[in-house]
């Protein structure tokens, strides 16, 4: 796990090797245990290591061939890179070191880009390829691992966070409204776009060819891997599933402890991390755990169920794990949220201020971590949200509804009031729409029934959900220098997952179930079902204590609905009207903010937008 960045010119510039070191001094918190940088002629490639396999100086990036035509800059873990390295030398390959590093290098070196459907692992990387003049960039199938880049005629810039783009000279910071309007619509970008205008992030399942020519340079971008949720449903017993699926959960697990450093996990209380750390702990013994709780002093209403440390300390005691715990509490928001948003570079989903104090807490004791993050998208552990996707007849008639449902901020028809006078005009009638619908743009679903409509609600969330947990995830654990760890995205288990019938997954899944998740008084409601996951449910009773198996569907997040109230609406105010927080009001009407403030005094639930609001004032443009 590390950082990487580099720069591409136009033929006949050149690149300075101080340019590359002020992109990767910029993310030296992901990798400060070695730097590196290659420059020649008009490629540029950087890097900062974390080590993790093989901590001598064999490790050493960026990494040239053996033959000095391929050079890797690389951020990651290939978890099955010892299989492919005795591939690699049954075909004449010699490695000078441990690393997974150098067998991407030579596994790129014999299969070309075709080495992207042999990786089970994170990653994103570039390689030049010397004697063609060529740069390879690639993310991995899920997008665990971000690329981001800024194309122009004359250079293509990259790194693994925006930060760094904007230490090369002369880039200047705009806001994209287009994304803008996005993330109000969604608390998420589904596009490919970011917060900073003409800063992408190369897709998940993606690849780039980049070619450099006198005057402009060729940017080409190809999909390898994607979700087939529709095709080729397996056609085995519920009993036969379950018996598959453990053994897949298993190897996944086993796969992703491979470390020459100390490994840890997260342990929230939930069936997901929990299942990890069951496994987990067969191998290491006192496994460390982290947990994160909330002092309950001021929470009420649907909240008061969110600390779920009495849960996470009974599978602590099952498997006598080495249990760590931070506890938070309702001013710790404001101290921590520059530091936040400085990582992030542009928010993503909800609360997250949560995991970066647990990141924190976990840096503090190993070095590479273990997430349940997957295991809800993949096995149909939201059901409130694929019930508003049932009875549907047509792809149109599906996307209209689920659009409308997944606008989590602010609805189209608020929007007037949002945008100040300026920028209103600026954004497209249905911008946020087509930002919608194309997310299914490459997915030629059918509708022939309901389970038709969960598995594209399923495909949304992979795509969507999914994508921004995972780079909200990663942004947060290198900022602690902290390595995360998926295993329910290992790709043998998401190749069997995704061709699990729905009713193996989803109880009563013809049923409707209207519940908003975000509406304080329906606490009786809220996330109150375990008909998700119902084959993960069945395979994890052999590990888990029944108290966390049948225990409803709980979220992860921090009661800021109570907290928001408890330090009070004055403070809420003065702090979005700070006079280093007024850019906020170039481009959000000041009314609509102090109305949302409002609101959520006098009873409706409005803390996603606020959180939104706090993190959108502390960026600068």
């Amino acid at each position: 796990m590390c950082g990487i960045a580099g720069a591409f010119l136009n033929k006949n510039n050149f690149v300075s090797p101080q340019d590359i070191k002020r992109m990767t001094d910029a993310i030296i918190h992901r990798g400060p245990d070695d730097y590196g940088i290659y420059t020649y002629k008009n490629i540029g490639l950087g890097h900062r290591r974390l080590s993790i396999l093989d901590l001598s100086s064999h490790g050493h990036q960026p990494m040239i061939s053996n033959d000095g035509r391929y050079i890797i800059t690389y951020n990651g873990e290939i978890y099955n890179y010892l299989e492919l390295r005795s591939e690699l030398q049954t075909k004449g390959y010699v490695f000078n070191s441990n690393t997974d590093t150098e067998v991407l290098l030579n596994g790129f070196a014999e299969y070309n880009i075709n080495i992207l459907n042999k990786l089970n692992g994170m990653f994103a990387f570039a390689i030049y390829d010397k004697n063609n003049k060529i740069l390879f960039l690639a993310r991995d199938r899920y997008g665990i691992k971000p690329l981001y880049y800024r194309l122009d005629n004359a250079k293509l810039l990259f790194a693994s966070e925006i930060k760094a783009l904007f230490k090369w000279n002369f880039i200047e910071k705009k806001i994209d409204l287009l994304a803008l309007d996005e993330y109000m619509s969604f608390q998420n970008i589904f596009t490919d776009r970011t917060l900073y205008e003409s800063i992408k992030i190369l897709k998940p399942g993606h690849y780039a060819i980049v070619k450099s020519e006198k005057s402009e340079i060729i940017f080409e971008q190809y999909k390898y891997w994607d979700f087939n949720l529709h095709d080729d449903e397996l056609k085995v017993s519920e009993n036969e599933a379950i018996e598959e699926l453990e053994k897949l959960f298993v190897q996944a697990v086993k796969r992703q402890l491979i470390s020459d450093v100390p490994v840890g996990s997260y342990l929230s209380g939930g069936m997901d991390s929990g299942s990890i750390v069951a496994i987990a702990s067969r191998s290491l013994k006192r496994l460390k755990t982290f947990t994160c709780g909330y002092d309950m002093t001021s929470v009420a209403g649907f909240e008061a169920g969110f600390d779920e440390r009495q849960y996470a300390e009974m599978i602590s005691n099952t498997y006598k794990t080495e249990q760590y715990e931070v506890v938070l509490h309702e001013g710790d928001l404001y101290e921590v949220i520059d530091k936040l948003v400085y990582h992030l570079d542009y928010p993503r989903l909800g609360m997250s201020y949560s995991n970066y104090y647990i990141a924190n807490l976990a840096s503090k004791f190993v070095k590479v971590v273990l997430s349940g993050s997957g295991g809800d998208e993949l096995f149909a552990g939201y059901p409130w949200r694929y019930y508003h996707a049932l009875g549907h007849k047509s792809k149109d008639n599906f996307i209209n509804s689920y659009y409308n449902y997944w606008q989590r901020l602010v609805k189209d028809n608020e929007k007037k009031l949002l945008y100040s006078d300026e920028i209103k005009n600026k954004i497209p009638k249905y911008n946020s729409y087509e930002a919608f619908k194309s997310v299914f743009k490459e997915y030629d679903f059918p509708i022939k029934n309901n389970k038709d409509l969960i598995n594209a609600s399923l495909y949304f969330e992979l795509k969507t959900f999914l994508h921004g947990l995972l780079v909200m995830e990663d942004k947060i654990s290198m900022a602690h220098s902290l390595e995360t760890r998926v295993p329910f995205l290992d790709n043998d288990l998401v190749d069997f997952a995704i061709k699990i019938p729905i009713e193996y997954k989803l109880k009563n899944y013809n049923e409707y179930q209207k519940i908003d998740e975000n509406e304080i008084k329906k606490k009786d409601k809220y996330f109150e079902t375990n008909t998700g996951k119902n084959i993960l449910r069945k395979v994890m009773k052999k590990f888990i204590p029944d108290e966390i198996i049948e225990r409803k569907k709980q979220g992860f997040s921090s009661p800021d609905a109570s907290w928001y109230r408890a330090k009070g609406k004055d403070y809420l105010i003065k702090f979005l009207n700070k006079p280093n927080n007024i850019e906020l009001y170039n481009y959000i009407n000041k009314d609509f903010v102090i109305n949302t403030i409002n609101k959520h005094f006098d009873g409706e639930n409005k803390r996603l937008l606020l959180w939104s609001f706090l993190n959108l004032s502390r960026i600068k443009f």
